[in-house]
């Protein structure tokens, strides 16, 4: 989940005249999987993607059409291997639901959108009623938890379509140390739909100015910080300060815990040292330390601040979809 759902929901609020686009069903080369999603206004597309391309072309014309008349209907994407205009070349078939009145979800969207700040996942389901003249009704219910208790089956009967989504809170990041390399995996973390918290305890560098892209910015010691974080299988910490000292403060606290992923910039002779250090005094055991990403990063050869934060985000990224991989997310 990204932070597509707040967006919708804010510019409903601020009665917005747009169309929710949700591909509902893909088979084959496709350039989106079902529950890819897309906002889009009078002037075209809004936020999200279907795809790009002919099929998000399309999909802008068809979007521009429905507002007026605010009906909302079904549409069916038959992309064969033929170039398109542009001469790119897709492939597959897809179900996009446009609608066309995302105003009538308003509730279903809040209480998302409230769940999730709450760091609470749950599912989206959306009923999508036969077609007529005044094309599909719909109706969306956000079911949280694991409820199993979804809606009446007197309700549902009367819908042609269910379909539903599985939305998570974003995956935490937390990256100790606002200098060059910090500031550049915020940027690149807030892309890639982690909610990034940086700490350090210069606020000369940790501030909203230095640090745009992130969602919370933290004035502290990084040690006394790192040591109520409470990391989770959804938290992601990268530790890049200034210094040994402050390296070893941020990561005595994320030893052992259930973070799914922990790495320290650091040289190849720094590490040792620390290793060392950590061992002797009991601060992690053998097999705790080697959980560790560190030297951080995945080895492309990095030399520039960017580069070397590329590697960093790359790593997260794999960290991060083998564990959906591993658990079918």
């Amino acid at each position: 989940m990204s932070y597509f759902h707040q967006q919708l929901l804010e510019l409903i609020q601020q009665d917005n005249r747009i169309v929710w686009a949700t591909v509902i069903r893909s088979a084959g080369s496709t350039p989106q999987k079902a529950g890819s999603s897309a906002i889009f206004g009078l002037d075209g597309l809004i936020a999200g993607t279907v795809g790009g391309g002919i099929m998000e072309a399309d999909t802008t014309d068809l979007a521009r059409k429905l507002l007026g008349k605010r009906t909302s209907n079904i549409f069916h994407f038959d992309l064969d291997s033929t170039p398109d205009k542009d001469g790119a070349i897709c492939g597959g078939k897809a179900d996009m639901l446009l609608d066309a009145d995302p105003t009538l979800h308003r509730e279903a969207l809040e209480s998302l959108v409230s769940a999730l700040h709450q760091r609470k996942g749950g599912r989206l389901l959306t009923l999508v009623g036969k077609e007529n003249e005044h094309g599909r009704k719909i109706k969306r219910y956000w079911i949280e938890g694991d409820d199993s208790e979804l809606v009446p089956d007197h309700e549902a009967s009367a819908f042609e379509l269910a379909f539903m989504e599985h939305i998570y809170p974003l995956p935490r990041l937390f990256i100790a140390g606002a200098g060059h390399i910090g500031k550049a995996v915020s940027h690149l973390g807030k892309l890639l739909d982690f909610e990034v918290t940086v700490v350090d305890d210069r606020p000369e560098f940790a501030n909203m100015k230095n640090l745009p892209d992130a969602d919370h910015v933290v004035v502290e010691d990084i040690g006394h910080f790192m040591q109520g974080v409470r990391p989770d299988k959804d938290t992601y910490c990268v530790i890049v300060t200034r210094g040994h000292v402050e390296d070893g403060e941020a990561l005595k606290p994320l030893i052992g815990s259930e973070a799914a992923y922990v790495g320290m910039m650091g040289s190849r002779h720094k590490v040792a040292t620390m290793k060392k250090q950590f061992l002797k005094e009991g601060w992690a055991t053998g097999e705790q330390w080697d959980a560790l990403h560190t030297p951080i990063g995945i080895p492309i050869g990095s030399k520039t601040v960017q580069e070397i934060a590329v590697s960093i985000v790359s790593q997260l990224i794999k960290v991060r979809n083998d564990k959906s991989e591993k658990h079918g997310e």
